[in-house]
Parts: structure tokens; sequence; C-alpha cells
């Protein structure tokens, strides 16, 4: 049978009504929540940052650890004077797969939204820092920063070394492996915090969280009772990520059926999804 003929059987799928297709859009956005652990990792970057040293950041992935990162870069707001280079605090780059010298220096020049120049990675090497001195940033976070080839972490050291700005590696296990391989990038980077996973008290403080400020349904969920919690729980392993994934998806799937609140038979549905 031809994709055309069942498509022709199946006929047109409904559309939400409006109000339904806005709350669904609201859930598909991303939303930041300000939780402990993020609070926690900020407060432990300002000390770096403040003192100019560099670390790593470390966790499994799903964890949450970029938008903790990057909301830390946020709360830096830029500063613009006229006729003055805008000062920057604090820059946020996720580093591309395979990244070379030339990749790294291009990132940082077209954060900082300067005109790009061509030529030899020294000449871009060059204008980078000389970006970096006049934007007066004080920290650079590098996230996936595992994707760097070996030889590109030589050049992060020297970023360290020459302007005295304070790097942070961001990434998994994978990151502290190729960092360890070269004894000279590790000791620069030997302080590290490891971002972990929920559990206890503090995962059922931050479904509760979703709850009320990410999800917002019209009734209470209740989420947070022992069967709800449990079957959150035995899917997302405590894992940030996978828990914001379950919980919009079964919110949206409720209202698609017509309730107010995620009820346990649709929270159970899209649980098993994720085992």
């Amino acid at each position: 049978m031809k994709a055309e003929n069942v498509a022709e059987q199946l006929g047109k799928i409904d559309v939400p009504e409006a109000n339904l297709q806005e709350e669904i859009k609201r859930l598909e956005g991303k939303t930041v929540v300000s939780l402990e652990q993020v609070a926690i990792l900020h407060e432990w970057l300002e000390s770096k940052r403040q003192s100019k040293q560099s670390c790593r950041v470390v966790g499994e992935s799903r964890t949450g650890k970029t938008i903790a990162c990057n909301s830390y870069r946020l709360r830096h707001k830029p500063i613009q004077e006229k006729g003055k280079p805008p000062q920057v605090p604090v820059i946020y780059l996720q580093v591309p797969q395979e990244c070379g010298a030339k990749d790294l220096f291009q990132g940082i020049i077209e954060h900082l939204k300067y005109q790009m120049t061509k030529g030899t990675v020294a000449e871009i090497r060059k204008r980078a820092m000389t970006v970096l001195q006049g934007c007066g940033v004080e920290m650079i976070i590098f996230d996936e920063a595992d994707r760097c080839k070996p030889k590109t972490f030589a050049e992060i050291r020297d970023i360290f070394d020459h302007l005295n700005i304070a790097i942070v590696l961001v990434g998994t296990d994978r990151l502290d492996a190729v960092v360890k391989k070269d004894e000279q990038v590790y000791n620069r980077f030997r302080a590290c915090y490891r971002f972990g996973k929920l559990g206890g008290e503090e995962f059922s403080r931050t479904v509760n969280i979703w709850e009320k400020q990410v999800l917002k349904l019209p009734v209470a969920s209740n989420l947070t009772n022992k069967r709800m919690l449990k079957l959150i729980g035995e899917a997302t392993q405590g894992y940030i990520g996978i828990m914001d994934m379950v919980l919009r998806d079964a919110a949206i799937r409720s209202l698609k059926k017509g309730l107010n609140k995620i009820d346990y038979d649709t929270l159970k549905e899209v649980v098993q999804e994720y085992k």
C-alpha cells in the first residue's frame, strides 16, 4: 500500500482548538527553573571567577549542566557604554565536534559579536586574544569540552596563562579522561565540581517545582504523591533532563484528552516509553 493511500484512508489530522494549541506551545517551550543544585553551582563558579581559577564541571548527560552553566552566564549581563567596547564578564560557548584552534577562536570572536578576521590560525588567535582583553572577559565556559582536539586544550591553557581569564571546561566523564592525558592541562583544571543526578528529598522538591512553575496546569496533579513520584523516579533515574521531557509529555497528552491535570494512567502511558 502506498503512503498516499494510507494518508487518504486515515484522513486529515485534527488540529487542537486555539486555546489548547496555545497551552501546548507553552509546554513545548524551554523554561529555566531556579533550583538549589543550580544555585550551589553558581556560587562555586562565582568563587572561581573572582579568584581567577580555572576548573571543570563534570556530570552525566541529561543532568542539566548546560542550563545551569548558561544561566550563570546570563546572570552576568554585559555592560555597554557609548564609544567603548562592551564589557562581558562571562561568555558561554558550546564546542563543535572535532574542535580545532581555529574553530575555538572563531567561536569566541563571533560570540562577542566582533567581525571575523580571515587568515592563519596565528592571526585569528591574536584577534581573539585582543577581543577578550577589550571586552574585559573574566570567565569563559566551554561546554561539551571533550569535543576539543588534544592540541586545542593547549590553546585553552594559553588563554588562561596569558590573559588570566578563568576557564571552565564542562562535560561528561569523557572530559576527565581527555584532560588527564595531558599533565599540564590537568594541573590547570584540577578543581572539579561534580553535577550529579537528583535523589531523595531533592528529587521530590524538584518535581514539585516543575509542577507548579513549569507545567502550571489548571488543577493540581499531585505529582509528589507516593504512586506518581515512584513512576517518575523509575522512568527518569534522577536525570533532570529526562524528568522535564516526561512531565511535559504527560501534561500535553493529558490536555489533549480533555483533562485539567496529569492523571496516573496518562503518566503511566508516558513513563512506559522511557523505560
